[in-house]
């Protein structure tokens, strides 16, 4: 699934995001999604999401 589109996306997913300070890096935050924050349908670097656990980031991948 592709974390680029927002139909992919639904609160308690479970997904990597990368965090706007580990752009540089690529480091990776596993989470469930609690908000969608992206309003539109796709986007070139990730739908921004808010995790559970409260951090904010772009989805990279999505768990099954």
């Amino acid at each position: 699934m592709d974390g680029k589109k927002r139909k992919n996306i639904k609160p308690g997913l479970k997904v990597s995001v990368v965090q706007k300070k580990d752009q540089k890096s690529g480091e990776l935050t596993d989470g469930v999604v609690k908000d969608i924050l992206t309003n539109s349908a796709t986007h070139p670097y990730g739908i921004k999401v808010r995790l559970e656990s409260g951090v904010v980031g772009r989805v990279q991948k999505i768990k099954s």
